[in-house]
């Protein structure tokens, strides 16, 4: 019980960030994609890209939000599995 009422937790936290962000409109931070199109529509005007995203999201700010979260979804699997390794290799000292 104690479990998957974690996982819920962590579930809500990753929405209450993500969800206000999808109805923002109109917010743009430069990075290093936006960088690099435009060097690219310099260097070669006729290109055309390979595929087209699925869905857009409204502004660049909500594109750094997934990718934070992503990166903490993933320091959080690494860190639970470092925790876990290292309590059954105490365990198993015992």
């Amino acid at each position: 019980m104690k479990k998957g009422m974690n996982w819920l937790l962590v579930l809500g936290v990753v929405v209450l960030a993500v969800a206000p962000l999808l109805f923002i409109k109109d917010s743009e931070f430069g990075g290093a994609d936006g960088a690099a199109e435009e060097a690219i529509k310099e260097i070669a005007p006729a290109y055309q890209p390979w595929f087209h995203p699925f869905l857009e999201p409204p502004g660049g700010e909500t594109e750094g939000l997934l990718f934070a979260v992503q990166a903490a979804l993933g320091a959080g699997v690494v860190g639970y599995a470092v925790g876990l390794y290292k309590g059954r290799a105490d365990k198993a000292k015992k």
